[in-house]
């Protein structure tokens, strides 16, 4: 009876340890990388914007490419909402919230699955010369307790990295 009191005893300890490192932990995040794409600032800004193009550059499809999607409203435009329903990436979507165009696209990020949570994320557009163009990519948000404890251990910032570059690799070929 005593090894198995042991056993528990070390097993809550193991559970404890990272909740309680967890309250210590910051639950807001946020990350932004950027990318010289050469191709003019319109015709880089008009790909982007458009949130279904996401899939063809964005590392999160690539690690699914079962997942689903749906669509309502218009493309490009304020009000779209892009969802998805993966196996790997789970379940959420993504509206346009706001569009300055030609510069920068703004959006809400619903997860729903495997973790609720929300985030804003933007893409910015700066001409860099006539024919380049700077694309800036960021998100802000909140991790809820005690999945604030994964902020330790992965950023999100080295998906945005291969994202820019699969990015940049589609615009430069076309």
């Amino acid at each position: 009876m005593k090894t198995v009191k042991k056993i528990l005893i070390i097993l809550a300890v193991i559970i404890a340890i990272p909740l309680i490192a967890a309250l210590f932990v910051k639950r807001e995040f946020t990350s932004e990388r950027q990318i010289t794409i050469n191709k003019p600032k319109q015709e880089v800004f008009d790909y982007i914007k458009h949130l279904s193009n996401q899939k063809n550059y964005d590392t999160w499809h690539k690690m699914d490419p079962s997942v689903k999607n749906t669509t309502s409203g218009t493309d490009g435009t304020v009000g779209f909402i892009y969802a998805w329903d993966g196996e790997k990436i789970g379940q959420g979507e993504q509206e346009i919230t706001n569009i300055v165009e030609g510069e920068r696209m703004d959006t809400k990020l619903r997860f729903k699955t495997p973790i609720e949570s929300e985030a804003a994320c933007y893409m910015l557009t700066e001409a860099a010369g006539s024919n380049q163009t700077v694309v800036k990519w960021g998100i802000s948000g909140k991790s809820p307790y005690p999945f604030n404890l994964m902020s330790l251990f992965f950023d999100m910032g080295d998906d945005f990295d291969k994202g820019l570059e699969s990015l940049k690799t589609i615009l430069e070929s076309q």
